[in-house]
């Protein structure tokens, strides 16, 4: 490749084909700009994390219990030592008097100068300190903005009222989407209302260190650890948090990386077919360089050197375009992330880039250049025809093989996991592999078909004639069709997930938290505000304590034992005389009431007892019903429609043995509107203020926005594989055109109208159109099917509407750009085209 001779011929050989090689060279351009923009996210990311992660955590350790802490773990924390700081954190419903909303929020109330690292940002900045002092609040600025409240507007959080001195903008440990999903309200600890942490509550205890120089926390956590699990303290470290923030981020950035590696792949295809019609037309020219005593090596490293130039300005070109699009993917990011970081260029993405662009060129540039090694000196004297084509060789097998392994390298090295790497590119081979099935059976039915209608037969002829197209648009187009309609198709099925849990027939608000002292007057007032009660669960929390007769904490030693998370989580169950709508018995006997002799019969949830526990009907399982130990035995399994608005468990006790236990109740109705909803929320919040409403209504709305942030992220990334689409086909059309040419002269000479060469060039393109993105689209549904089966555990719902608009859309576009380039062929004089493919 160092030759003079051949850089020059290469460079002479390019005349007349240099705007249609940059034009595919461009599409590369575009993968290449995706790769290096995301790997230098990536990598500032990291950075960033690495950097910030102490402000992130804001403390050195912290200790955590959903609980307040024994006298064990108390005096652990005396030990300790250094500067401590205390939080209370809960989900409660908030109250805004001046308006009447109401919203469920993140309560946090704090004791002491957390964070010792970072701030909590608000406005004005110093309602940060002022709100410690009385009943002040910093309320987080999106929910102000939503309900209309400002500065020196009150908040009821419990039975307490709270001046709102400060909007909350960023805080330690939560992104604007966690913020969005529970939106934060700071108080201080000594002023929360006391009912809000009654027995029953679900709020978690913290307590955070900013521990003496002498301290390592890592040490620290290590000696503590094992002695704090058995008190159920969970214990967090600056690095532990460092490095769930890197894993969390990475998986991020691979997602993203992969999806800008699929851009790459389609422009390679651009190159490829680009390669392969310029080749086509070069055959004569290789011919020549054979009869001058070249030989075939040299001749084929005439054309490789010209891949190499394409592929060292693709990455030139994608690396300045993806330093400048760096910024805008932190943008699409922002909402996802719990910090501002600098944006700028990372060596080691431009050199990634830098090599991407160049090995991608080079791998779908071998194929197309084998063909010159069959090339005849005595080609140069004959008149050109289409060949057949010989079987694939033993070269040829190598080549395909020596492709397909750099591509699953490139896979592996963009996702940073072999296997993950490994599954992509067998994803990727499957989606290519039905792709090119669809393409050559579409070449040989039009080669077998034969329609009368004149139009249609050259229509279809022009899919297998020489240097047709059909493989390039169907894989382009098909690519395209698939990553969109995937998302859209998804989207679609977790929508229809929601609105079936909120059917007309299904409760949409729940009350948890509700004390038993308050029970009747909570159905009380459910009923004065018109609205059914339609269901009352009461909830008792308990442990598991022995699986038979053997302790889980002697399982916790027994290394032949699978203890999993079911063993040591605490549950809430409940006691009733029979199922629900919701349920399905598939195995024993449910028993509604317990007559008091022998082990108590309960009933089970069928994927708990089949998969974590393993257990059966029949097994006992031993309750520590908080301190009380209740032996059960399993008299019945459980199927549970998750999916229905209902208060479904795990566990389900008969009557007659948790009625004494200590216990909260669970209770849901349906308002059917909004206006309904506002006034049953304020009027609840107004009695019951240590009472929890949660409105599946408001988690719609919730998820609405955050699947809409979600789907700007999945866009913005299927933007790159749509630009890169649009140019290989676009480029498609181009590389055709010389071929549509001596076609539309040859029919213009025979009479053909300039009508009728339209329409052939309109039922071509309609054809690969229609195809491609059928194809595409059944890869689609059959994707988004598995992710619903698999990903979501919900039934599969498709969005007619949006898969007509597609299948409509895309072959539109296809035979609207292919009569745009068409445009002035049947002008063109055959002398002209004549003396053309004489100087070609």
């Amino acid at each position: 490749m160092l030759d003079p001779w051949i850089w020059k011929m290469a460079w002479r050989e390019s005349k007349g084909s240099r705007r249609r090689l940059l034009l595919f060279m461009s599409s590369m351009v575009v993968g290449v700009a995706a790769l290096v923009a995301i790997n230098s996210f990536g990598t500032n990311l990291s950075g960033a994390v690495d950097d910030q992660a102490r402000e992130l955590f804001g403390a050195d350790l912290s200790l955590e219990r959903s609980g307040p802490f024994g006298q064990e773990t108390e005096a652990v924390i005396d030990s300790i030592g250094g500067e401590q700081a205390r939080r209370v954190s809960l989900l409660s419903m908030v109250l805004f008097p001046e308006s009447g909303a109401s919203r469920l929020s993140m309560v946090r109330a704090l004791e002491g100068e957390y964070p010792f690292y970072g701030s909590i940002v608000a406005e004005p900045p110093e309602s940060v300190v002022s709100y410690r002092q009385g009943r002040r609040a910093l309320v987080d600025r999106s929910l102000l903005r939503t309900h209309g409240i400002g500065l020196g507007d009150s908040v009821q959080v419990g039975r307490r009222r709270y001046e709102i001195v400060g909007a909350l903008t960023r805080t330690p440990r939560e992104t604007a989407a966690n913020m969005l999903i529970s939106p934060p309200v700071y108080v201080s600890l000594s002023e929360l209302d006391t009912a809000l942490v009654a027995f029953g509550s679900r709020a978690t205890y913290e307590v955070y260190f900013r521990l003496d120089p002498e301290l390592d926390a890592e040490k620290l956590r290590e000696e503590l650890q094992e002695r704090l699990r058995e008190q159920d303290v969970g214990m967090d470290t600056v690095e532990e948090e460092r490095q769930e923030w890197s894993e969390a981020l990475e998986a991020v950035s691979r997602f993203l990386g992969l999806a800008g590696f699929m851009a790459l792949l389609l422009g390679g295809l651009g190159v490829g077919s680009a390669v392969h019609v310029y080749i086509k037309r070069r055959l004569r020219t290789v011919a020549v360089l054979r009869c001058l005593g070249t030989s075939v090596l040299r001749t084929v490293r005439i054309y490789l050197a010209q891949a190499v130039v394409m592929g060292l300005l693709a990455g030139v070109a994608g690396c300045v375009a993806g330093t400048l699009m760096q910024s805008a993917v932190a943008r699409v990011m922002v909402d996802f992330l719990p910090f501002e970081f600098e944006s700028r260029p990372s060596p080691g993405a431009l050199v990634l880039g830098m090599g991407a662009g160049l090995s991608t060129a080079l791998l779908f540039a071998l194929l197309p250049l084998l063909a010159l090694r069959r090339v005849s000196p005595l080609a140069a004297i004959r008149i050109p025809f289409e060949e057949k084509r010989p079987g694939r060789d033993l070269y040829q097998w190598t080549v395909c093989g020596v492709v397909a392994a750099g591509l699953t390298a490139m896979a592996m090295l963009q996702a940073g996991s072999f296997v993950v790497g490994a599954g992509y590119a067998v994803a990727l081979g499957a989606a290519f592999g039905l792709l090119w099935l669809v393409a050559q059976a579409l070449t040989r039915l039009a080669r077998r078909l034969a329609p009368r209608a004149y139009v249609w037969r050259q229509g279809l002829a022009n899919l297998h004639r020489p240097n047709n197209q059909t493989l390039l648009m169907i894989m382009a187009l098909g690519l395209g069709t698939f990553l969109i309609m995937t998302m859209v198709l998804t989207e679609s099925t977790l929508l229809a997930g929601f609105a079936r849990a909120s059917g007309e027939d299904r409760p949409d608000v729940v009350l948890f938290d509700v004390q038993p002292d308050q029970i009747r007057g909570v159905h009380e007032l459910v009923r004065e505000q018109d609205l059914p009660v339609m269901d009352s669960s009461p909830l008792v929390s308990m442990r598991i304590h022995a699986m038979g007769s053997v302790p889980v904490d002697t399982l916790r030693a027994d290394t032949t034992f699978r203890l999993t998370w079911a063993h040591r989580r605490e549950y809430r169950a409940t006691y009733r005389a029979a199922l629900t709508d919701s349920e399905r018995l598939v195995q024993g006997a449910f028993t509604g009431t317990y007559d008091g002799s022998g082990l108590v019969p309960v009933s089970i949830e069928r994927e708990l007892a089949e998969g974590e526990l393993a257990v059966g009907v029949g097994d006992t399982i031993v309750f520590d019903v908080q301190g009380v130990l209740v032996s059960s035995r399993i008299s019945s399994i459980r199927e549970v429609d998750w999916q229905q608005t209902r208060a479904n468990f795990f566990f389900v006790f008969p009557e007659n043995v948790l009625e004494e236990a200590p216990q909260t109740h669970a209770v849901m109705t349906r308002t059917g509107s909004d206006e309904k909803l506002a006034q049953f929320q304020a009027a609840m919040a107004a009695a019951f203020p240590s009472v929890t409403t949660i409105s599946l209504r408001l988690i719609l709305d919730i998820f609405d926005e955050i699947y809409s942030r979600v789907q700007l992220v999945v866009r913005f990334m299927a933007l790159f594989s749509i630009m890169t689409g649009f140019l290989v086909l676009v480029g498609a059309i181009m590389t055709s055109r010389f071929q549509r040419v001596e076609e539309s002269v040859l029919l213009k000479t025979l009479g053909a109208s300039r009508r009728q060469v339209l329409a052939i060039v309109a039922t071509e393109y309609l054809v690969l159109g229609v195809l491609a993105t059928t194809a595409g689209l059944v890869l689609a549904v059959a994707s988004s099917a598995a992710l619903a089966a698999f990903a979501f555990d919900l039934p599969y719902a498709a969005a007619p509407a949006s898969l007509a608009a597609v299948f409509l859309l895309v072959p539109g576009l296809t035979v609207g750009l292919g009569l745009y380039n068409s445009r002035g062929m049947y002008a063109r004089q055959p002398l002209e085209v004549l003396r053309s493919e004489v100087q070609a």
